[in-house]
C-alpha cells in the first residue's frame, strides 16, 4: 500500500454549521482577500448556507458523518488474479450488489478496480456509526463479504478479530462530502417509497371510481368515498377521523 497515505486516522473536526460559516467568512477577510470577485461571492453564498446545514462530524473510528449518514472509502491492493476473479463474480450478478439490502443500513456501495487491475476502491454510505456498520456486515452478510474481499491482499476474513483493524488501516476519511437527506435513514427511505407507490395506486383507483365532484355524489357515494380515503390512511399508517 502507499505508505504516504494517512490510513486508519480520523482527523474530522467537530464544527457546528455556524462555526464553519464563521471560518469561511474569516478566510474571505484574511487569506482570500485577493481572490477574484466571483470566487468571493461564491464562498460568501456557501458561508450563508452553512448556517442552516447539518454539521459534518465523525463516524466513529474512521470517516465522516452528517446527520445519521456516514461514509466509508477503502483503497487496497488486489491479489494476483483478484481483479479477474472479482469481475467474474460481479458480472454473474449483473453488477448489482443488492445483497447489501439485507444489512438494512446501506445507502450505496460500489467497487472500482484500477491501476491496471492492481488495486481496488470500495466506497459506501451507511446509517449510524462505523463499528456498528462493520458488525452488521459480519452478522448479516458474512459470506458475501468474504466472497468479494477474499480477492484483497491481507484480507483476514470477516469473522477474524483483526478485521476491523484491517479495514481501518485501509480507509481514508473524505476531505469533502455531501448528503442530500442527512436525517433520512435507509429504512425511512424504503417506507417513504412504499407510501408514495401506495398513494399513486390509490389516486388512480379513487379517480376512476369517484370521478365527479362531491356536490354531485349521492349520500352512499360520499360515504364510500370517505371509507376509501380512511382505508388508504390506515394502510399508510396515518390516523384518520373516521367515516361519517
Amino acid at each position: 500500500m502507499d505508505s504516504q497515505v494517512n490510513r486508519g486516522k480520523n482527523p474530522v473536526p467537530t464544527q457546528t454549521p455556524a462555526e464553519r460559516s464563521a471560518a469561511i467568512k474569516l478566510a474571505l477577510e484574511n487569506d482570500l482577500r485577493d481572490a477574484p470577485v466571483m470566487a468571493k461571492i461564491a464562498l460568501q453564498k456557501i458561508a450563508d448556507r452553512h448556517a442552516e446545514r447539518v454539521a459534518v462530524g465523525s463516524a466513529g473510528r474512521v470517516g465522516r458523518q452528517q446527520g445519521t449518514v456516514s461514509e466509508l472509502t477503502v483503497m487496497a491492493d488486489l491479489k494476483p488474479g483478484g481483479a479477474q476473479h472479482l469481475r467474474r463474480i460481479l458480472n454473474l450478478i449483473g453488477g448489482n450488489m443488492d445483497g447489501a439490502s439485507e444489512v438494512g443500513t446501506v445507502h450505496d456501495m460500489r467497487f472500482v478496480i484500477y491501476d491496471n487491475d492492481k488495486k481496488i476502491l470500495f466506497c459506501t454510505a451507511y446509517d449510524g456509526d462505523w463499528d456498528t456498520y462493520i458488525d452488521d456486515f459480519a452478522t448479516k452478510i458474512p459470506e458475501y463479504m468474504d466472497l468479494l474481499f477474499a480477492n484483497v491482499e491481507g484480507w483476514p476474513g470477516i469473522h477474524d478479530p483483526s478485521v476491523k483493524d484491517f479495514i481501518a488501516s485501509h480507509q481514508l476519511t473524505a476531505e469533502g462530502w455531501y448528503v442530500s437527506s442527512p436525517n433520512l435513514s435507509v429504512v425511512q427511505t424504503w417506507e417513504l417509497d412504499k407510501k408514495n407507490k401506495a398513494l399513486e395506486s390509490f389516486i388512480d383507483t379513487y379517480s376512476q371510481k369517484f370521478n365527479k365532484p362531491a356536490a354531485e355524489m349521492t349520500e352512499q357515494e360520499l360515504h364510500d368515498s370517505q371509507a376509501a380515503v380512511q382505508q388508504f390512511l390506515k394502510q399508510v399508517g396515518t390516523t384518520g377521523s373516521g367515516v361519517a
